[in-house]
């Protein structure tokens, strides 16, 4: 089984994407915007937006005067504009490294994650900072891959059971930027003050195994993209393993916990 860290990190679409993680991004999203207290009538601007997770949530819970999310994928975009329809958000395609909008325009920078999966996260951080006023708010969230991340933890143990090479995909040993501490120092050096770190932790609860097992054949980011590049004798194996260490509960389902680290800064 051989592995390609690039080949597998796919996000182009955002259905294949809702299924996976994005469902479970939207109640960290909740818990995140509340967590910002931000008050009415700011201008947002969602880096990274995907399929409009975070920007929805905005809509929802902090009454912002604007919402603008830039994504690269063109697709995700598609996505985010047909699903969040109001006249108070945009969306367009960009790149996090780069950001085509004006400097101090926006008075919150945000994104959910999207920070390690960018080939320079300083530079993303240092254009989120660049984008908003003085005295902003910058804010990103991560998953904990390494730790309570408990639905791709469970995949990547199983698959390293079977192939200890695969260990150079998992976003746990990929990602050390995962940690508050990281992602601290990170928000230090691109000069935000007061930086502040929580977990947020959510229960992905799954109805069955198919309701687990079905989005890792999407083909969406890094554990569905290595599922798909397997021969179907592999995944059987794989989907094997898994089945046999998940905690299943008494119906059927299966109760996991996500937690997701959160940072906010001020410029």
């Amino acid at each position: 089984m051989g592995t390609n860290n690039a080949r597998h990190d796919v996000w182009t679409s955002g259905d294949s994407y809702e299924r996976y993680v994005g469902r479970w991004s939207r109640l960290v999203a909740k818990e995140f915007i509340r967590w910002l207290a931000i008050p009415e009538d700011r201008q947002w601007l969602d880096v990274g937006c995907g399929t409009g997770v975070i920007s929805q949530t905005i809509l929802t819970l902090a009454k912002p005067a604007k919402v603008k999310g830039i994504d690269r994928s063109e697709d995700f975009v598609h996505t985010a504009r047909s699903r969040v329809n109001q006249a108070n958000v945009e969306f367009d395609p960009g790149d996090a490294q780069s950001l085509l909008v004006k400097s101090e325009t926006y008075d919150v920078a945000v994104s959910g994650l999207v920070l390690n999966f960018v080939p320079q996260p300083e530079r993303m951080v240092t254009e989120m900072a660049r984008a908003v006023r003085k005295n902003g708010v910058v804010a990103v969230y991560v998953w904990d891959y390494a730790g309570k991340m408990q639905l791709m933890r469970h995949f990547w143990n199983a698959a390293a059971a079977l192939d200890p090479a695969v260990s150079t995909l998992d976003e746990g040993r990929r990602f050390p930027l995962c940690d508050p501490d990281e992602l601290t120092k990170l928000f230090q050096a691109a000069g935000l003050l007061h930086a502040e770190t929580r977990p947020i932790d959510i229960l992905t609860e799954f109805k069955n195994f198919d309701d687990y097992w079905a989005p890792f054949l999407g083909g969406q980011g890094p554990a569905p993209g290595y599922v798909m590049s397997l021969s179907e004798e592999q995944r059987g194996r794989l989907r094997e393993r898994i089945y046999s260490a998940l905690p299943f509960a008494v119906d059927g389902s299966i109760p996991l916990l996500a937690r997701a680290w959160a940072i906010k800064g001020f410029k």
